[in-house]
């Protein structure tokens, strides 16, 4: 079983974000939650609530089953580049410097446990 969930738009770049989600990549849903508390990083509390929204996405979906929230594994996390805003900032001698307000896309995949060793003896 998995379920995803994308956060898009988000008022951070993707640059910024690529390490927080490097660190909770692979890890399990309750270890990616408190490593995320103890980061310094603003877009913690983001990927924090999208890792969440992306374990409730799952248990809407699979009403009739029950599963262990420790055993669910974030399968895949990816930051992508989003629109940019583009505005100007006057400068001296009539010039104009550009200002590039970066936004992003934030995509989780969460699946249980046992999907995750039946995928990795296939290949």
């Amino acid at each position: 079983m998995e379920a995803r969930a994308v956060r898009k738009h988000i008022r951070s770049s993707a640059k910024k974000m690529r390490p927080v989600a490097n660190v909770v990549r692979g890890k399990r849903v309750p270890d990616a939650l408190s490593t995320l508390n103890f980061l310094p990083q603003k877009v913690n509390k983001i990927v924090k609530l999208t890792i969440l929204s992306a374990v409730h996405n799952l248990m809407d979906r699979n009403k009739e089953e029950r599963f262990n929230e420790g055993e669910l594994i974030v399968r895949e996390i990816r930051v992508d580049e989003g629109p940019v805003f583009k505005r100007f900032r006057p400068a001296s001698r009539g010039r104009a410097n550009p200002i590039l307000k970066r936004t992003a896309h934030l995509t989780v995949v969460v699946g249980t446990a046992d999907e995750v060793s039946t995928t990795e003896s296939e290949s």
